[in-house]
């Protein structure tokens, strides 16, 4: 008798790169991520929650609302959190949101999660075509990967690969300067893949019906 897979459930919290915007495929790095790991023999139900143009401030004023009906249960509940592009993009002079506020909005998630218990991965925010806006990009998360490394929590770094690979920048520079098609989505897949596989072979957690974040269970 083949062993019984767990239950697998993630959410996958962030922005446009999240919701694989400018992949003509629709699968971004999300879909394509889920399925190598169902292949790989851990099949999940992914649920993808990316909003275009929306701040680490935004994703996290939503976060608990959107993942507790989807996670609270009996099964391994998990969530991979992606943001910081919006962050760093400037209006009137001035980045969207300071680097301290985005460091808290995601502390604010993992925070929310931990007390849930639900694990949670968190991948940093992508490149785009604005070298200055890179720059402010990788600053900020070099501060997510500080307070991931203190809150225990895994953060895979993308930036620096992703803009030195040619099919990530290719494919920005043919298209609206921010997203790639379906090569740059692949690249950053392979990126998080090893990190995921390590993240989703650690012990399932035991059988539980969590507090979501916000309230009791309803």
């Amino acid at each position: 008798m083949a062993p019984v897979t767990p239950d697998l459930r993630v959410c996958f919290l962030g922005d446009s790169f999240t919701a694989g915007v400018g992949d003509p495929e629709h699968l971004g790095w999300v879909g394509r991520l889920a399925a190598r790991s169902a292949r790989a023999g851990r099949p999940l139900t992914a649920y993808p929650l990316g909003v275009r143009r929306q701040t680490g401030v935004e994703v996290a004023a939503r976060w608990a609302a959107e993942c507790a009906p989807r996670l609270s249960g009996e099964w391994d509940a998990r969530l991979v959190v992606s943001f910081g592009v919006n962050d760093t993009t400037l209006e009137d002079g001035a980045p969207r949101v300071a680097p301290e506020r985005s460091v808290a909005a995601l502390d604010t998630v993992l925070a929310g999660a931990r007390a849930a218990g639900w694990p949670v991965l968190v991948v940093g925010p992508p490149p785009v075509a604005d070298a200055a806006q890179n720059a402010r990009t990788a600053d900020l998360d070099a501060r997510f990967a500080e307070l991931c490394a203190t809150r225990g929590v895994p953060h895979v770094a993308v930036h620096a690969a992703l803009a030195a690979g040619p099919a990530w920048t290719a494919e920005v520079a043919a298209g609206d300067g921010a997203h790639p098609g379906a090569a740059g989505y692949a690249a950053l897949a392979d990126l998080v893949w090893p990190h995921w596989r390590a993240w989703t072979a650690e012990a399932d957690p035991p059988p539980s019906t969590p507090t979501p974040p916000g309230g009791a269970h309803r």
